[in-house]
């Protein structure tokens, strides 16, 4: 077994035009103060990092990991979660994702497409110079408006949209192959990939391919009422990246699983800070670490009651408690006899 390393912080949610959080330099040092050992960088924030830069620079990069080192901090990995959910826009939601494009491809679906691979690619290049071998995502949806079947989805419909699904993803899985880092998904309601089943429709249309791999965050599997347990058993040579995002489901008799379009304080699911919610972290990283993983433990903040600061400084100490230094032995070993065939067949009641 190995250990989990920790703790982390995505440091998405915390950027903005104040400082400490306006810079990269001031942000780590912030981060670096609370007790973190990690950031995983957004990396569509130019106050934070020039992806198309450190595509191409290897002194930018350098420049990158010694400023996060003076403030005891590791480089988890880079994200583009907005930048792959460009990858696959349905036309329904072209006005609502044009905000993650820059304004030169706004109004343009196919030139948006194809700045957010180009990004893809950046970042596969800005990964492999910045010694990472993970890298966190989106996948984008073409079939998200069909999620509940009615009107009846037409036969095969699912199945192309995945097909294209694969088509576009193909190319960029193989360049973040001859890169050495995987793709990390984050399975989210809104994504094509949101579930464990569409996880394997996507593996089935990219040939299994092993760069395709899992950011295991178990909030999104709380608020649609999955089995987060269970999914480790069934998913952990996949999972390769790991969201610490607590969560809570209290559904009435007015509104359930859906929400009933109403802001995130008044629905059923909702995501807390890290020991307010429902998630039953201890078992997590038991079973994580049962299984071998030993990425980052990266706490993402969102929350609609608490403060985000009294979450970045309650999260860290959450997930340094929560971390299992394995064990090098078996509790038994005191007890143990030696190896002796002999006696193993006298047991058995052989001869």
């Amino acid at each position: 077994m190995r250990e989990i390393k920790g703790p982390g912080i995505f440091l998405a949610q915390f950027a903005g035009d104040e400082p400490p959080f306006n810079s990269f330099d001031s942000i780590c040092k912030w981060a670096g103060g609370l007790g973190f050992r990690g950031i995983q960088i957004p990396t569509w924030d130019a106050r934070l990092f020039d992806l198309a830069l450190a595509a191409e620079s290897q002194d930018y990069c350098d420049q990158i990991k010694d400023t996060a080192m003076d403030a005891g901090l590791t480089i988890t990995e880079l994200s583009t979660h907005l930048q792959g959910q460009l990858v696959a826009v349905h036309p329904a939601y072209d006005q609502m994702f044009d905000g993650f494009a820059p304004e030169h491809v706004r109004n343009n679906a196919a030139a948006r497409t194809e700045w957010a691979v180009q990004q893809m690619h950046h970042a596969a290049k800005a990964s492999q110079r910045l010694g990472l071998t993970g890298h966190a995502s989106f996948s984008g949806a073409l079939l998200w408006h069909t999620m509940y079947p009615w009107p009846q989805r037409p036969a095969g419909l699912v199945e192309q949209g995945f097909e294209e699904l694969g088509k576009r993803w193909l190319p960029i899985l193989n360049a973040f192959d001859e890169c050495g880092v995987d793709i990390c998904y984050e399975l989210h309601p809104g994504e094509d990939l949101h579930d464990g089943v569409s996880f394997e429709r996507f593996l089935e249309v990219t040939g299994n391919h092993n760069r395709a791999n899992i950011l295991y965050d178990p909030s999104h599997f709380v608020l649609q009422q999955l089995d987060y347990l269970a999914f480790i058993d069934i998913y952990h040579e996949r999972i390769k990246a790991f969201h610490v995002k607590d969560a809570e489901f209290n559904p009435s008799g007015r509104s359930g699983v859906y929400g009933g379009f109403q802001g995130w304080i008044d629905r059923p699911g909702r995501f807390r800070s890290l020991g307010d919610g429902q998630i039953d972290f201890r078992s997590i990283f038991s079973k994580l670490t049962q299984y071998g993983f030993d990425g980052w433990a990266v706490m993402e903040w969102e929350c609609c009651i608490k403060h985000p600061l009294a979450g970045a400084e309650e999260g860290a100490k959450f997930i340094a408690e929560h971390i299992i230094r394995p064990t090098d032995k078996a509790f038994d070993d005191f007890a143990d006899a030696g190896s002796d065939q002999q006696l193993n067949r006298r047991i058995l009641g052989l001869k």
